[in-house]
């Protein structure tokens, strides 16, 4: 098996929810932890969000799996939380910082806190998210803090800055954890590492990358001449 760099100190969790490919990275045994969404979940063609979770529980009982609601509602969000929460003691319910009517899901992240539920509090993008989100929570609550630093990028902004701010801001909150979200290439593990961030989500693809660490640009270089070059001949191509 190839190398990955041993110098990285943020956790690096699997992003998906394709069955084969999170078993593959659990037993790989690099991966510190997983998280999935209900559009990764459907993407994947899976119906029944329930079963699809507990199966994965049966395999994987010692890394953080984060699973979300999805009700637009706060009372069914916390009825669905609590229910998430029972399926296995490594699992984070996320939460995502605002329903999609604009209505501030603080209240409910203090009330799960309270009750002890570890969770992942997800789809942050502001500074304002971020500083109302510190007030709320207590140094023991047990909390992924996800910005998505990569959909942050998207709009032409340099989410560095935030997430480095986020790191500092977070510091006394000994139970929080900053995660870079929305991964876009694996150079962004290495600056998430340097921003001090915790937790980084990536896709199979960008942990499959990671084991290109110090490989020579000159012989990348010449292996990517030489796919050309295969791909064309295998493809028959004639000028």
């Amino acid at each position: 098996m190839s190398q990955y760099p041993k110098h990285l100190k943020v956790a690096v969790y699997a992003d998906g929810a394709n069955k084969n490919d999170m078993l593959k990275r659990y037993r790989e045994g690099f991966v510190k932890g997983f998280t999935t969404n209900p559009s990764l979940v459907a993407k994947a063609g899976i119906t029944d969000y329930e079963t699809f979770a507990r199966d994965i529980l049966k395999e994987i009982k010692d890394l953080s799996i984060s699973f979300e609601v999805f009700s637009d509602e706060l009372d069914e969000m916390e009825k669905q939380a609590r229910k998430i929460a029972t399926w296995g003691s490594n699992v984070a319910v996320k939460i995502p910082i605002t329903n999609t009517k604009k209505i501030s899901t603080l209240k409910l992240i203090r009330t799960l806190a309270d009750l002890k539920i570890k969770l992942n509090v997800t789809a942050i993008f502001t500074q304002e998210q971020l500083n109302g989100l510190r007030e709320t929570l207590k140094p023991a609550d047990d909390v992924i803090v996800s910005i998505f630093a990569g959909r942050i990028g998207d709009t032409g902004v340099d989410p560095i800055p935030l997430m480095s701010k986020a790191v500092k801001d977070y510091a006394s909150l000994k139970g929080a954890k900053i995660l870079w979200a929305s991964t876009r290439e694996t150079l962004n593990i290495y600056q998430a590492d340097q921003c001090g961030c915790q937790i980084i989500t990536a896709t199979d693809a960008q942990i499959a990358n990671l084991q290109l660490f110090g490989k020579s640009l000159e012989e990348y270089s010449l292996d990517t001449v030489k796919t050309f070059y295969k791909d064309a001949t295998q493809a028959g191509f004639k000028l």
